[in-house]
């Protein structure tokens, strides 16, 4: 009984202080304490245990928000996809959604459907569907993203080196370049 009624006042701190994980967070705080407990043989706290409770869920919180941030950082730092520019592209991106699972393949679909207030509306029903919340969305769609966009250079380096390659294995001449 008291163990729910501490997860449950755990929980709701860090609802409120805006945690899209909330009872990732309580269960942390609970698992750190009680590995805490464990680990001593004399447990030297005195007072009312949620207030020791409220301490290390006030760290287990700064890390998480630190983790946030760091992760916030990188995907800052990754490149944006190049517009697609050549038919070529729009093929190799054709053959990699092909190549992609069907759930991957529709989110990242459903994910790009929409522009302006629909594209808000859109991707928040799409992580409703899936029982996440909107950062795992995100998480998972630049997943896919990443993949996709490794999938389409490999395809276009491998096109234009089959082009340049020829059939034979020797440079393709083209048109006005061949030589008789």
């Amino acid at each position: 009984m008291r163990y729910e009624e501490i997860r449950r006042k755990l929980v709701l701190l860090f609802i409120r202080r805006s945690s899209n994980c909330s009872e990732e967070l309580a269960d942390e705080t609970i698992d750190r304490v009680a590995r805490k407990n464990a680990d001593s043989k004399v447990l030297d706290y005195q007072g009312d245990p949620i207030l020791y409770f409220y301490g290390v869920a006030r760290n287990v919180f700064h890390e998480y928000l630190d983790r946030e941030r760091t992760r916030a950082r990188r995907l800052q730092e990754i490149p944006p996809f190049p517009a697609i520019i050549s038919e070529q592209e729009f093929q190799c991106l054709d053959q990699c959604l092909a190549k992609l699972d069907t759930p991957s393949r529709n989110l990242i679909t459903s994910y790009h459907q929409h522009q302006g207030k629909k594209k808000i509306t859109g991707r928040q029903a799409l992580a409703n569907q899936m029982g996440i919340n909107m950062n795992s969305l995100r998480i998972q769609a630049w997943r896919i993203r990443n993949t996709l966009r490794e999938c389409v250079v490999d395809c276009v380096h491998s096109v234009d080196a089959q082009e340049f390659d020829g059939p034979s294995g020797g440079p393709m001449l083209r048109g006005n370049d061949a030589r008789e």
